[in-house]
């Protein structure tokens, strides 16, 4: 089984603005933090939420800090 930085390492990575581009999503749907990640704006789910191939993933995450 490969590790997680392998298959990382392995990836063909798109920028996001070509697949927001490519998913018909306007400039301002969309808050890029670098060519690679962004946030979406609320108003694209509310025009995907009908669509039965709409989805909405929520992704988080939690920076460690020194203390723990």
């Amino acid at each position: 089984m490969k590790s997680d930085i392998e298959i990382a390492q392995e990836a063909n990575i798109k920028p996001i603005r070509e697949i927001a581009d490519s998913i018909g999503l306007k400039e301002d749907d969309i808050d890029l933090y670098g060519k690679y990640k962004a946030k979406l704006s609320l108003d694209v789910w509310e025009r995907i939420k009908d669509n039965p191939s709409g989805k909405l993933v929520l992704v988080t995450a939690i920076n460690p800090t020194p203390a723990g």
